[in-house]
Protein backbone atom coordinates (compact mmCIF):
# COMPACT_ATOMS: atom_id res chain seq x y z
CA UNK A 1 0.00 0.00 0.00
CA UNK A 2 0.98 3.42 -1.09
CA UNK A 3 1.78 5.58 2.22
CA UNK A 4 0.30 9.16 3.28
CA UNK A 5 -2.19 9.91 -0.09
CA UNK A 6 -2.20 13.41 -0.74
CA UNK A 7 -5.29 15.26 -0.68
CA UNK A 8 -6.69 13.84 2.70
CA UNK A 9 -5.36 16.04 5.01
CA UNK A 10 -8.62 17.37 5.98
CA UNK A 11 -9.65 13.83 6.74
CA UNK A 12 -7.73 13.38 10.28
CA UNK A 13 -10.20 16.32 11.94
CA UNK A 14 -13.16 14.45 10.01
CA UNK A 15 -12.35 10.88 10.81
CA UNK A 16 -11.40 12.74 14.96
CA UNK A 17 -15.12 14.44 15.15
CA UNK A 18 -17.04 11.61 13.67
CA UNK A 19 -15.61 8.13 14.68
CA UNK A 20 -13.23 10.01 17.62
CA UNK A 21 -10.18 8.27 16.09
CA UNK A 22 -6.84 10.42 17.25
CA UNK A 23 -4.75 12.05 14.59
CA UNK A 24 -2.09 11.50 15.78
CA UNK A 25 -2.03 7.69 15.96
CA UNK A 26 -4.27 7.31 12.82
CA UNK A 27 -2.60 6.21 9.64
CA UNK A 28 -4.54 6.20 5.77
CA UNK A 29 -2.56 4.23 3.55
CA UNK A 30 -3.98 3.85 -0.82
CA UNK A 31 -5.24 0.23 -1.45
CA UNK A 32 -3.17 -0.59 -4.73
CA UNK A 33 -4.42 -3.15 -7.68
CA UNK A 34 -7.68 -1.18 -8.44
CA UNK A 35 -8.58 0.23 -11.99
CA UNK A 36 -11.11 2.72 -10.62
CA UNK A 37 -12.35 4.23 -7.64
CA UNK A 38 -10.07 4.92 -5.22
CA UNK A 39 -9.53 2.89 -1.74
CA UNK A 40 -7.80 3.37 1.68
CA UNK A 41 -7.26 1.69 4.71
CA UNK A 42 -7.82 4.03 7.93
CA UNK A 43 -5.82 2.16 10.46
CA UNK A 44 -5.87 3.09 14.11
CA UNK A 45 -5.35 2.05 17.89
CA UNK A 46 -9.32 1.75 17.86
CA UNK A 47 -9.98 -0.72 14.84
CA UNK A 48 -9.24 -1.20 11.06
CA UNK A 49 -11.88 0.52 8.10
CA UNK A 50 -12.02 1.45 4.36
CA UNK A 51 -12.56 4.78 2.87
CA UNK A 52 -13.96 4.64 -1.04
CA UNK A 53 -14.12 7.40 -2.88
CA UNK A 54 -14.23 8.33 -7.16
CA UNK A 55 -11.32 8.11 -9.36
CA UNK A 56 -9.68 11.69 -9.87
CA UNK A 57 -10.60 13.64 -13.10
CA UNK A 58 -13.57 13.08 -15.44
CA UNK A 59 -16.57 12.39 -13.89
CA UNK A 60 -18.21 9.12 -16.00
CA UNK A 61 -22.06 8.52 -15.91
CA UNK A 62 -23.38 6.77 -12.28
CA UNK A 63 -20.48 4.68 -12.08
CA UNK A 64 -18.85 5.90 -9.18
CA UNK A 65 -21.15 6.88 -7.12
CA UNK A 66 -20.42 6.78 -3.49
CA UNK A 67 -23.52 7.76 -2.14
CA UNK A 68 -25.52 5.33 -3.91
CA UNK A 69 -22.91 2.57 -2.95
CA UNK A 70 -23.32 3.01 0.93
CA UNK A 71 -27.24 3.04 0.07
CA UNK A 72 -26.81 -0.03 -1.62
CA UNK A 73 -24.60 -1.35 1.40
CA UNK A 74 -27.40 -0.24 4.02
CA UNK A 75 -30.59 -1.80 1.85
CA UNK A 76 -28.40 -5.05 1.64
CA UNK A 77 -27.57 -5.19 5.30
CA UNK A 78 -31.47 -4.04 5.74
CA UNK A 79 -32.37 -7.26 3.78
CA UNK A 80 -30.45 -9.59 5.65
CA UNK A 81 -27.59 -10.14 2.99
CA UNK A 82 -24.83 -10.98 5.20
CA UNK A 83 -21.82 -10.88 2.39
CA UNK A 84 -20.87 -7.12 3.21
CA UNK A 85 -18.27 -5.03 4.75
CA UNK A 86 -21.20 -3.22 6.97
CA UNK A 87 -21.58 0.36 6.09
CA UNK A 88 -20.56 3.04 8.91
CA UNK A 89 -20.73 6.59 7.45
CA UNK A 90 -21.10 8.60 4.13
CA UNK A 91 -19.97 12.26 3.35
CA UNK A 92 -21.42 14.36 0.67
CA UNK A 93 -19.63 17.17 1.79
CA UNK A 94 -16.65 17.31 -1.18
CA UNK A 95 -14.69 20.10 0.63
CA UNK A 96 -13.34 17.35 2.83
CA UNK A 97 -11.67 15.30 0.23
CA UNK A 98 -12.36 16.22 -2.70
CA UNK A 99 -15.62 14.12 -3.57
CA UNK A 100 -18.15 12.12 -1.94
CA UNK A 101 -16.52 9.34 0.17
CA UNK A 102 -17.83 6.24 2.36
CA UNK A 103 -16.37 4.65 5.32
CA UNK A 104 -17.44 0.87 5.97
CA UNK A 105 -15.45 -1.94 7.78
CA UNK A 106 -12.81 -3.88 6.93
CA UNK A 107 -13.15 -7.27 6.14
CA UNK A 108 -10.29 -9.74 7.19
CA UNK A 109 -9.64 -12.08 4.62
CA UNK A 110 -7.79 -13.04 1.18
CA UNK A 111 -8.54 -10.51 -2.22
CA UNK A 112 -7.12 -12.61 -5.01
CA UNK A 113 -6.01 -10.18 -7.93
CA UNK A 114 -4.11 -10.83 -11.17
CA UNK A 115 -1.83 -13.23 -9.61
CA UNK A 116 -0.92 -15.79 -6.46
CA UNK A 117 0.37 -13.56 -3.56
CA UNK A 118 4.23 -14.54 -2.95
CA UNK A 119 5.05 -17.33 -1.17
CA UNK A 120 1.43 -18.60 -1.33
CA UNK A 121 0.16 -22.00 -2.96
CA UNK A 122 -3.50 -22.47 -4.21
CA UNK A 123 -4.01 -25.92 -6.03
CA UNK A 124 -6.51 -27.29 -8.32
CA UNK A 125 -8.92 -28.51 -5.48
CA UNK A 126 -8.80 -24.57 -4.05
CA UNK A 127 -9.83 -23.21 -6.89
CA UNK A 128 -12.60 -25.68 -8.00
CA UNK A 129 -14.30 -24.35 -4.38
CA UNK A 130 -13.66 -21.26 -5.69
CA UNK A 131 -15.32 -21.70 -8.66
CA UNK A 132 -18.26 -22.91 -7.09
CA UNK A 133 -18.73 -20.84 -4.12
CA UNK A 134 -18.52 -17.71 -6.70
CA UNK A 135 -21.43 -18.86 -9.07
CA UNK A 136 -23.07 -19.97 -6.03
CA UNK A 137 -22.85 -16.73 -4.14
CA UNK A 138 -23.58 -15.27 -7.66
CA UNK A 139 -27.05 -17.29 -6.97
CA UNK A 140 -27.53 -15.91 -4.09
CA UNK A 141 -27.78 -12.35 -5.28
CA UNK A 142 -29.72 -13.14 -8.45
CA UNK A 143 -32.64 -14.69 -5.85
CA UNK A 144 -32.85 -12.10 -3.27
CA UNK A 145 -36.02 -11.56 -2.32
CA UNK A 146 -36.82 -7.53 -3.99
CA UNK A 147 -40.35 -6.37 -2.59
CA UNK A 148 -39.99 -6.58 1.19
CA UNK A 149 -36.56 -6.38 1.25
CA UNK A 150 -36.90 -3.01 -0.46
CA UNK A 151 -34.44 -3.86 -2.90
CA UNK A 152 -36.56 -3.29 -5.66
CA UNK A 153 -36.32 0.60 -5.18
CA UNK A 154 -33.01 0.41 -6.26
CA UNK A 155 -33.44 0.30 -9.72
CA UNK A 156 -35.94 0.12 -12.75
CA UNK A 157 -35.61 -3.49 -14.26
CA UNK A 158 -38.15 -2.72 -17.12
CA UNK A 159 -36.35 -2.50 -20.21
CA UNK A 160 -32.94 -2.92 -18.54
CA UNK A 161 -31.36 -4.72 -21.56
CA UNK A 162 -31.51 -2.30 -24.21
CA UNK A 163 -30.89 0.55 -22.06
CA UNK A 164 -27.61 -1.13 -21.19
CA UNK A 165 -27.05 -1.65 -24.54
CA UNK A 166 -27.36 1.55 -26.06
CA UNK A 167 -25.86 3.37 -22.47
CA UNK A 168 -22.21 1.06 -22.48
CA UNK A 169 -22.35 2.02 -26.70
CA UNK A 170 -22.74 5.54 -26.20
CA UNK A 171 -19.69 5.63 -23.04
CA UNK A 172 -17.58 3.95 -25.78
CA UNK A 173 -18.43 6.37 -28.35
CA UNK A 174 -17.75 8.90 -26.19
CA UNK A 175 -14.61 8.03 -24.81
CA UNK A 176 -13.32 6.46 -28.40
CA UNK A 177 -9.43 6.81 -28.87
CA UNK A 178 -8.67 4.29 -31.73
CA UNK A 179 -10.16 2.66 -34.04
CA UNK A 180 -11.65 -0.56 -33.57
CA UNK A 181 -13.74 -2.11 -35.91
CA UNK A 182 -14.75 -5.24 -34.26
CA UNK A 183 -15.96 -3.84 -31.48
CA UNK A 184 -17.76 -1.19 -33.12
CA UNK A 185 -19.52 -4.27 -35.24
CA UNK A 186 -20.39 -5.96 -31.39
CA UNK A 187 -22.11 -2.74 -30.69
CA UNK A 188 -24.51 -2.88 -33.71
CA UNK A 189 -25.08 -6.60 -33.12
CA UNK A 190 -26.40 -6.19 -29.52
CA UNK A 191 -28.29 -3.27 -30.68
CA UNK A 192 -29.90 -5.55 -33.46
CA UNK A 193 -30.16 -8.82 -30.76
CA UNK A 194 -31.81 -7.57 -27.74
CA UNK A 195 -33.29 -10.64 -26.00
CA UNK A 196 -37.58 -10.84 -26.33
CA UNK A 197 -37.67 -11.55 -22.67
CA UNK A 198 -36.07 -9.95 -19.68
CA UNK A 199 -35.23 -11.46 -16.48
CA UNK A 200 -35.73 -9.31 -12.80
CA UNK A 201 -33.42 -10.12 -9.74
CA UNK A 202 -30.98 -8.34 -8.15
CA UNK A 203 -27.33 -7.68 -9.72
CA UNK A 204 -24.66 -7.00 -8.44
CA UNK A 205 -22.89 -6.16 -12.25
CA UNK A 206 -18.99 -6.47 -11.66
CA UNK A 207 -19.08 -10.08 -9.70
CA UNK A 208 -15.49 -11.75 -9.88
CA UNK A 209 -12.78 -12.69 -7.64
CA UNK A 210 -11.06 -9.65 -6.86
CA UNK A 211 -14.13 -8.17 -5.36
CA UNK A 212 -14.50 -11.20 -3.03
CA UNK A 213 -12.87 -11.36 0.22
CA UNK A 214 -12.63 -14.96 0.93
CA UNK A 215 -11.32 -16.26 4.03
CA UNK A 216 -8.16 -17.62 3.58
CA UNK A 217 -5.38 -19.69 1.50
CA UNK A 218 -6.93 -23.09 2.67
CA UNK A 219 -10.20 -22.23 2.69
CA UNK A 220 -12.05 -20.09 -0.01
CA UNK A 221 -15.51 -19.31 1.19
CA UNK A 222 -16.80 -16.26 0.53
CA UNK A 223 -16.43 -13.15 3.68
CA UNK A 224 -17.54 -10.68 1.59
CA UNK A 225 -18.20 -9.18 -1.91
CA UNK A 226 -16.71 -5.49 -2.67
CA UNK A 227 -17.32 -3.02 -5.24
CA UNK A 228 -21.38 -2.58 -5.22
CA UNK A 229 -21.42 1.05 -6.81
CA UNK A 230 -23.61 -0.48 -9.96
CA UNK A 231 -25.57 -3.01 -8.15
CA UNK A 232 -29.22 -2.94 -9.24
CA UNK A 233 -32.12 -4.83 -9.92
CA UNK A 234 -32.31 -6.13 -13.58
CA UNK A 235 -31.68 -8.87 -15.59
CA UNK A 236 -29.78 -11.84 -13.73
CA UNK A 237 -28.42 -12.87 -16.91
CA UNK A 238 -26.59 -9.35 -17.71
CA UNK A 239 -24.45 -9.70 -14.64
CA UNK A 240 -23.38 -13.36 -15.30
CA UNK A 241 -22.61 -12.24 -18.72
CA UNK A 242 -20.56 -9.81 -17.05
CA UNK A 243 -19.16 -12.43 -15.25
CA UNK A 244 -18.53 -14.64 -17.64
CA UNK A 245 -16.67 -11.55 -19.67
CA UNK A 246 -14.18 -11.60 -16.74
CA UNK A 247 -13.80 -15.80 -15.99
CA UNK A 248 -10.40 -15.70 -18.69
CA UNK A 249 -9.56 -19.69 -19.48
CA UNK A 250 -5.76 -20.95 -19.74
CA UNK A 251 -6.05 -20.56 -24.06
CA UNK A 252 -7.25 -17.14 -24.07
CA UNK A 253 -4.98 -14.24 -24.79
CA UNK A 254 -2.78 -13.13 -22.00
CA UNK A 255 -4.16 -9.90 -21.67
CA UNK A 256 -7.28 -10.94 -21.04
CA UNK A 257 -6.30 -13.04 -18.00
CA UNK A 258 -5.06 -9.74 -16.39
CA UNK A 259 -8.35 -9.20 -14.31
CA UNK A 260 -9.10 -13.04 -12.56
CA UNK A 261 -7.36 -15.92 -11.79
CA UNK A 262 -10.06 -18.08 -12.88
CA UNK A 263 -7.73 -19.14 -15.97
CA UNK A 264 -5.89 -21.42 -13.55
CA UNK A 265 -5.86 -24.87 -13.65
CA UNK A 266 -9.26 -26.48 -11.10
CA UNK A 267 -11.39 -23.56 -11.96
CA UNK A 268 -14.70 -24.50 -13.94
CA UNK A 269 -14.49 -23.00 -17.66
CA UNK A 270 -17.08 -20.94 -18.66
CA UNK A 271 -19.24 -23.91 -20.41
CA UNK A 272 -19.10 -25.31 -16.84
CA UNK A 273 -20.10 -22.24 -15.38
CA UNK A 274 -23.06 -21.76 -17.21
CA UNK A 275 -24.15 -25.77 -17.02
CA UNK A 276 -23.36 -25.28 -12.93
CA UNK A 277 -25.63 -21.90 -13.01
CA UNK A 278 -28.10 -23.68 -15.00
CA UNK A 279 -28.51 -26.49 -12.87
CA UNK A 280 -29.42 -23.85 -9.72
CA UNK A 281 -31.26 -21.39 -11.81
CA UNK A 282 -35.06 -21.37 -13.27
CA UNK A 283 -33.82 -18.83 -16.00
CA UNK A 284 -33.56 -19.85 -19.54
CA UNK A 285 -29.67 -20.03 -20.21
CA UNK A 286 -30.16 -20.79 -24.46
CA UNK A 287 -28.90 -17.06 -25.15
CA UNK A 288 -26.01 -17.05 -23.29
CA UNK A 289 -24.03 -15.57 -26.70
CA UNK A 290 -25.69 -12.89 -26.64
CA UNK A 291 -25.05 -12.01 -22.59
CA UNK A 292 -21.36 -12.73 -22.92
CA UNK A 293 -20.99 -11.19 -25.79
CA UNK A 294 -22.20 -7.90 -23.66
CA UNK A 295 -20.71 -8.88 -21.16
CA UNK A 296 -17.23 -8.60 -22.99
CA UNK A 297 -18.46 -5.36 -24.43
CA UNK A 298 -18.79 -3.69 -20.96
CA UNK A 299 -15.59 -4.58 -20.47
CA UNK A 300 -14.26 -3.15 -23.12
CA UNK A 301 -15.46 0.20 -22.84
CA UNK A 302 -14.82 0.16 -18.85
CA UNK A 303 -11.29 -0.14 -19.85
CA UNK A 304 -11.60 2.02 -22.56
CA UNK A 305 -12.85 4.71 -20.03
CA UNK A 306 -9.94 4.13 -17.90
CA UNK A 307 -7.84 4.83 -21.45
CA UNK A 308 -9.13 7.90 -22.08
CA UNK A 309 -8.67 9.28 -18.59
CA UNK A 310 -5.08 8.28 -18.59
CA UNK A 311 -4.58 9.62 -22.44
CA UNK A 312 -5.74 13.12 -21.06
CA UNK A 313 -3.48 12.88 -18.29
CA UNK A 314 -6.11 11.88 -15.23
CA UNK A 315 -4.70 8.91 -14.50
CA UNK A 316 -0.90 8.31 -14.10
CA UNK A 317 -0.93 4.79 -13.36
CA UNK A 318 1.72 2.94 -15.86
CA UNK A 319 -0.90 -0.03 -16.18
CA UNK A 320 -3.33 1.93 -17.82
CA UNK A 321 -1.30 2.51 -21.36
CA UNK A 322 -2.13 -1.10 -22.17
CA UNK A 323 -5.74 -0.84 -21.35
CA UNK A 324 -6.54 -0.73 -24.94
CA UNK A 325 -5.00 -3.40 -26.05
CA UNK A 326 -7.77 -5.19 -23.31
CA UNK A 327 -10.26 -3.36 -25.70
CA UNK A 328 -9.51 -4.75 -28.79
CA UNK A 329 -9.08 -8.10 -27.10
CA UNK A 330 -12.36 -7.91 -25.81
CA UNK A 331 -14.10 -6.66 -29.43
CA UNK A 332 -12.30 -9.43 -31.16
CA UNK A 333 -13.24 -12.29 -28.58
CA UNK A 334 -16.66 -11.08 -28.62
CA UNK A 335 -16.95 -11.20 -32.71
CA UNK A 336 -15.00 -14.50 -32.29
CA UNK A 337 -17.94 -15.55 -30.07
CA UNK A 338 -20.63 -14.12 -32.45
CA UNK A 339 -19.01 -15.74 -35.81
CA UNK A 340 -18.66 -19.46 -33.96
CA UNK A 341 -21.15 -19.55 -31.72
CA UNK A 342 -19.29 -20.54 -28.66
CA UNK A 343 -18.36 -18.94 -25.56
Amino acid sequence: MNKEPQGLENLFPFLEAKLNLDPQSTVISQFKGGYSNLTFLIHSPDGQYVLRRPPLGMKISKAHDMVREFRILEALEKAGYDKIPKPILCCEDETVIGAPFFIMEKVEGLILRNKIPEGMTLGKDYFQKLSKNTIDGLLELHHLELEKSGLSQLGKPEGYVERQVLGWSERYFNAKTDELKELEAVSEWLKSNLPKNENIGFIHNDYKFDNLVLAGPQDPTIQAVLDWEMATVGDPLMDFGTSLAYWAEAGDSDILKMFNLSYMEGNFTRAEAIDYYASKSPLNLENMIFYYTYGLFKVAVIAQQIYKRFTMGFAQDPRFSALIHVVDACGKKAMNSIQTNKI
